[in-house]
Formats: structure tokens, C-alpha cells, sequence
């Protein structure tokens, strides 16, 4: 039996398509190995929003190579439709498939004439992709909780930055008959929650039917307990969606909404449909409607043309606004794009000071956000063991609790209650008369487990004085 290595890189949609094509692979008789064992085959699932995610895909393959050197590779994804030339001189490449045929790049390669390392990469690319509405065979593999569900593809917005358009096309969604399918078949594999994945996922219609017909509809298939949104565009919320999330009991209250600069100068150079003034109305919305919601956004430093008082701008708001957590970017010109044109390029020692204090705010905002559920008994989806040996798992707000001691399995839903929080992590005490795992599914924790339990709460302790004690320094 053949063995098969998928490695992503970049977004949620990327790792939606890598899960479909792993169980391709697995109907064919390939057997997955995790990235960095030896493999027979390599497929990298690429992406192209910045330089450094296609710098990962150089670096992927190089590191097959090393360990596994008659091993097939292929790239598929994002830089693979837009770099193709570019991939041509990576040494060890067997086959670059762009995304008009990335969901049959299994059976291309199952059913290639010759298995043997190429001299010249076979190249199968269109420069032009489906339109239509689509339908996506098959049903994603996932070794997580859970699992994504890719309902849209492609964007017509065409920001400045961004190279996406080029490399998905137009936007266009997934039949929901379809899409309902795989939901169902996921939730009989045992997900319980269901992330919501595309390009510009706010623009999903079938018909008269928007994102919110297709939430509704979701949550009706039973053993779904929860259904989450991923990044969406804050132009293409529909209406009525924060006053459903506010009352359902599975749609999740989390939501990723991109701001990328908090200037009305570089949105308008951006390309972006919505001045500062009107994001913050929604977000000023949103926070009244959904009670306890987990804003989440991303932040595009280093553009052309953001001088200190537009990033001072960008900060401010940063500051302002009741984000939970942001995605700092660091701008990298995309060849084809509007902006890769633009004068005034902020210099790279600039754009690294400017993430790291983003990176910095985004941290201390997350924490601020976690220590306002202290004393909350929350209900926790749990999904792993951490790096301290804790159980893990997170709130419907997307609250990540780390739960100690004689702790359910992965993919229970248990409640806690939140006694102190970490940077990254809340700590969440198991209610009495919780649900209690099978033997088979219970977890021991060993006495260094059990010390870093005990090293957690101290730090917990610690990080709640440091808090007490700068709030009582700016009064």
C-alpha cells in the first residue's frame, strides 16, 4: 500500500479541500502518513496570500526530499495556479495542478502512466475557473472535533492586496443539497461542531436562499451541536444573522470579521467597501445584540503609503473596539495585484515593529476577554491534550479551557466553570454530576501532569494580580 503525506498551508478553505482529498486518497488505497514521515507521495496544498506562505511550499518540499527522495510530488492550491513558472524551478517537483483540477488531483495521480520521479513537472492548469454554482463529491477526513465544511469558493471584490480573485475566481456557491449531505455525513463520523468555510462565505446564495437560510438548515440535522462561521466580510453579514446568533442554541457566538487598517486613507487605497465609521457601527451592533460574542479580526500592516498616523489610526481602533483576538499580517507585494503598483513602501523593520505591537495588544485583548468569564459556568467542547498535558477544549464564543484531573475524552461536551485564566488558555473546573467518561475513554493525569496543572494556576494567580494591579495604576 502506497503511502500519501498532505501538507497545508494557509486557510481554513485550504484545509477543507486537503481533508476531502485525504479521503479520495483513502477510497483509492493510499495510506495518509502525517507530514514529515516518509511518504511515497507528497501533496502540498499551497497558498499565495503572502510571500512567506509560498516560501512554506519551497520548504515543505525540500524537507520530503530529504527524508523521503523518490518520493512523488505534487502541488496543488493557491500558488500553484498563480506560480506555476515560478514552481517549475523547484527541484523535485512531479506535478503542479492549479485549482481548476486540484478535488481530481488523487485519481490524476492514481491513475498517472509512470510512477518514477519526473525530469520536468507534468502540468495540468487553467487560467479560467468554473462560475457555476458547484457540488463537492465525497465527505472530509478529519483527525480534529471539528471538522470544516466548504460551502463557497472564490471572491469578486478584488481588494487591492489580495491575489485571491486570481487564484479561486468568481465567487460561487455549493448546491446546499450538497453541502447538507456532507454536514450529515460528518456529524455520523462523529463531529460534533462544523465550521462554515469559504472565500467570502457572506455572499452564499442559492436562489433566494442567503448564509442564513443555509445556518437554519444546518441545524437541523440531528447530533450537529454546534455550527461556527469563519472569517466574513463585514459588507456581507446578512440581515437578521446577530439577532439569530443571539438565540440560537447552536450557532455559535464567534465571529471573524476582517478590518485590515483602522485609517479611512489606506481602506480607500485598499480597496476595502467600508469606511472606519462603518465598521465600528456594526461593531458597536453586534456587541449589543449577541451578549458574551467573540470578535475576532484581521489586521494588514506594512501597506503602501501607512505612515505613523495611519497605523497610529489602525491602533487606536485596535484599542478601542471589543476584539477578543486579532490576525496581524505583515503586507508582502502579490505580483498582479493593485498594490504591488503603489508607491511608498513602508520599510520591513518598520512593518515587524508595527505586528509586534499588534501581536502584543491582541494578546493582553484576549486575556482581557478570557478574565470577563471568570466565575461563568460554560459549556466546553473538549478536543486534545495541550503541550502542559491538560485536557482542552473550547466555549461556543471560542474560549479555549484547559481542564484538569479526571477529565471526559475528546469530543465531549462538558460543563466548567472558569476559575482563572492564562495568556492563551482559561481555567476551567469540572462541574460535579458532569458527564464522566467510560473507563475506556477516561484520561489520568500523571504527577507531571498534575505539576503543570498546579503551574498553571499559579500563573493564573500571577497574570490576575499583574491585571489588578494595572488597573489600579491607570487610576
Amino acid at each position: 500500500m502506497k503511502t500519501v503525506a498532505v501538507h497545508t498551508i494557509g486557510c481554513r478553505l485550504n484545509q477543507a479541500e486537503t481533508a476531502l482529498l485525504v479521503n479520495r486518497f483513502e477510497e483509492l488505497g493510499y495510506h495518509p502518513v502525517p507530514f514529515g514521515h516518509p511518504t511515497d507521495l507528497l501533496v502540498v496544498n499551497t497558498c499565495t496570500v503572502t510571500e512567506e506562505a509560498e516560501q512554506d511550499c519551497w520548504r515543505a518540499v525540500r524537507q520530503t526530499l530529504r527524508h523521503s527522495p523518490h518520493a512523488i510530488v505534487a502541488v496543488t492550491g493557491c500558488y500553484a495556479q498563480t506560480g506555476r513558472d515560478r514552481l517549475r524551478q523547484l527541484p523535485g517537483v512531479d506535478f503542479i495542478i492549479g485549482n481548476q483540477y486540484k478535488m481530481q488531483l488523487p485519481d490524476v495521480l492514481h491513475w498517472a502512466p509512470r510512477w518514477k520521479k519526473r525530469l520536468k513537472p507534468t502540468v495540468l492548469h487553467s487560467p479560467r475557473l468554473d462560475r457555476a454554482q458547484f457540488m463537492q463529491p465525497g465527505v472530509g477526513r478529519y483527525q480534529t472535533t471539528r471538522a470544516n465544511l466548504k460551502i463557497q469558493d472564490g471572491c469578486n471584490f478584488r481588494c487591492a492586496f489580495c491575489l485571491i480573485p486570481t487564484a479561486r475566481g468568481r465567487e460561487r456557491s455549493r448546491v446546499m443539497d450538497d453541502a447538507l449531505r456532507e454536514a450529515e455525513q460528518l456529524v455520523a463520523r462523529g463531529h460534533r461542531e462544523l465550521v462554515l468555510t469559504g472565500v467570502n462565505i457572506g455572499r452564499y446564495r442559492e436562489g433566494d436562499l442567503d448564509l442564513l437560510a443555509l445556518i437554519q438548515r444546518l441545524e437541523r440535522i440531528a447530533g450537529l451541536e454546534r455550527i461556527r462561521i469563519s472569517s466574513i466580510e463585514p459588507t456581507t453579514i446578512p440581515d437578521g444573522l446577530l439577532e439569530y446568533m443571539a438565540s440560537s442554541p447552536k450557532l455559535c457566538r464567534h465571529l471573524h470579521v476582517p478590518l485590515q487598517s483602522g485609517d479611512n486613507a489606506i481602506l480607500q487605497a485598499m480597496r476595502r467597501r467600508y469606511m472606519v465609521r462603518d465598521y465600528v457601527t456594526w461593531v458597536e451592533r453586534a456587541a449589543q445584540c449577541v451578549p458574551g460574542l467573540c470578535l475576532g479580526t484581521d489586521l494588514l500592516v506594512g501597506f503602501p503609503g501607512e505612515e505613523d498616523p495611519q497605523f497610529a489610526n489602525t491602533l487606536a481602533i485596535a484599542k478601542e473596539l471589543p476584539f477578543a483576538y486579532f490576525h496581524v499580517f505583515r503586507y508582502s507585494p502579490r505580483p498582479g495585484t493593485a498594490a504591488a503598483r503603489l508607491p511608498r513602501r513602508v520599510p520591513p523593520a518598520v512593518i515587524r515593529e508595527r505586528a509586534r505591537l499588534l501581536n502584543a495588544l491582541s494578546r493582553a485583548k484576549r486575556l482581557a476577554f478570557y478574565q470577563t468569564h471568570i466565575g461563568q459556568t460554560v459549556r466546553v467542547l473538549v478536543e486534545a491534550n495541550d503541550k502542559h498535558g491538560v485536557m482542552t477544549g473550547l466555549t461556543d464564543n471560542y474560549v479555549k479551557v484547559g481542564i484538569p484531573g479526571d477529565t471526559p475524552g475528546s469530543n465531549q461536551l462538558v460543563t466548567v466553570t472558569i476559575t482563572g485564566v492564562t495568556d492563551g488558555l482559561a481555567l476551567g473546573q469540572l462541574q460535579v454530576g458532569a458527564q464522566r467518561p467510560s473507563r475506556t475513554l477516561r484520561i489520568f493525569m500523571d504527577y507531571d501532569q498534575t505539576s503543570a496543572w498546579q503551574r498553571l494556576q499559579l500563573e493564573s494567580e500571577m497574570v490576575m494580580t499583574s491585571s489588578i494591579g494595572n488597573k489600579r495604576a491607570d487610576v
